[in-house]
């Protein structure tokens, strides 16, 4: 996907929660950076604040935390199409609390905190800005409170079930372990949960 199919496909997204006029937009352009980070290269680390909100145009990320005995317990996923960011220290710019790792090659779209305060207060588009803002912390709440009512309401099966659903078919190139780490079940129980469903798909 070449950059213009990106801000494309960001344009839409973003409109999702905010529409901008033509004019807007190409002032919104100014201020938008497009990166790139190999496999297990890190968007976010623990303990270093997070300068970069992002939107996902091709791969993926595992956000995870870090145990003192040093296990992983991976904490969620983004895809393609979706937003990333450790959100309350993109905001806040106090360190991250979670690591945001790229599972396979991927390519975002982001803005700066320094450009997003430049946009907040830019005459022509601050206004805009703040309720989009608005609108992706109410985005963050609600994915957290469908996070801990999955846990409660749900199986894991049924989880898993809605994480192929979102997954866009990247989950099978993601390591079982994680996914497993996710839903809170073992490796072996992982497994016997993907017979179940592509047995009964299949």
């Amino acid at each position: 996907m070449d950059q213009i199919d990106q801000l494309k496909a960001f344009r839409q997204y973003i409109e999702t929660f905010v529409v901008f006029t033509a004019d807007e937009w190409h002032e919104l352009e100014k201020h938008l950076t497009f990166i790139e980070l190999k496999k297990k290269d890190y968007f976010a680390e623990r303990g270093k604040v997070c300068q970069l909100f992002g939107f996902i145009t091709n791969g993926s990320v595992r956000y995870f935390s870090v145990r003192e005995d040093g296990e992983e317990i991976t904490n969620y996923f983004s895809f393609t199409g979706e937003l990333t960011s450790s959100y309350k220290s993109f905001v806040r710019q106090q360190p991250s609390l979670v690591y945001i790792q790229a599972l396979e090659d991927t390519s975002f779209i982001c803005i700066s905190h320094s450009n997003m305060q430049k946009l907040l207060n830019n005459p022509q588009l601050g206004h805009k800005m703040e309720r989009f803002g608005r609108l992706v912390a109410e985005y963050y709440l609600c994915c957290y409170e469908d996070r801990v009512q999955a846990f409660i309401t749900q199986s894991p099966e049924e989880r898993y079930v809605k994480l192929l659903q979102d997954g866009q078919g990247v989950l099978q190139r993601i390591p079982q372990h994680y996914i497993a780490n996710f839903l809170g079940v073992t490796p072996v129980s992982l497994s016997r949960i993907r017979k179940r469903i592509f047995t009964a798909t299949g």
